[in-house]
């Protein structure tokens, strides 16, 4: 009968990771994230990094434990492969749900592409999602004016703007107008949509939100 370890006792280290065990937690993972292939190899590749560091904090030789997990980390990147070909991982599906989303909470498409970007998502891929999502054009155009539209209206600002206190009123408009603008700007908006969305008809900018929002 084996010993259960007495309280405070460390507990033994497992086994490194290996292609079952590291397939698992992919499967264990999807099953509750949505991932791109590089993402999903990340989070393998901590896993593998997260033993190693385990392993010399028992006491195991530095060396040692750096060429184990080194001979590991290429299996990352052949699971997360191996689950695209299964289908459980699909970055093109990824960047068209993700582009919705980020739209629709008022990303600006250079917005949406850097988010993309940093999910491992490549620009050819990134750029098919968002024309299959935005649209192209006209259609991408309207969009992001739309994205600019509930940009604007998070920060009650053009067609949401509240009516002026005595107060605001002397405030300086020119500081004021060139702050949102700005703001506009380092959400990657252009100034030239940016116009649009703050010199627009309330009636005709909320129109344009509802229309944006069924339609992604």
């Amino acid at each position: 009968m084996s010993r259960r370890p007495d309280i405070g006792e460390p507990r033994p280290l497992p086994p490194p990771p290996n292609r079952s065990s590291l397939r698992e937690a992919a499967l264990a993972h999807l099953a509750r994230f949505a991932a791109t292939e590089r993402g999903l190899a990340l989070v393998l590749e901590r896993r593998i990094a997260r033993w190693g560091r385990r392993a010399v904090e028992d006491g195991q030789e530095s060396s040692t434990v750096t060429e184990t997990v080194n001979s590991l980390l290429p299996l990352a990147t052949t699971i997360a492969q191996d689950m695209v070909a299964l289908g459980a991982v699909n970055d093109h599906g990824f960047a068209k749900s993700r582009a919705a989303r980020l739209t629709r909470s008022g990303r600006s498409r250079r917005a949406v592409q850097a988010q993309l970007a940093a999910k491992g998502i490549d620009s050819s891929t990134s750029e098919q999602a968002l024309d299959d999502t935005l649209g192209q054009d006209e259609a991408a155009r309207d969009a992001e004016i739309a994205a600019a539209l509930i940009f604007a209206r998070k920060r009650r600002a053009g067609p949401f703007q509240r009516e002026e206190s005595p107060d605001d009123a002397s405030d300086d408009h020119a500081e004021k107008k060139a702050r949102l603008y700005g703001a506009f700007a380092r959400a990657g908006f252009s100034r030239d949509i940016a116009d649009r969305a703050l010199g627009m008809d309330p009636d005709e900018a909320e129109t344009r939100i509802l229309t944006l929002k069924a339609s992604l």
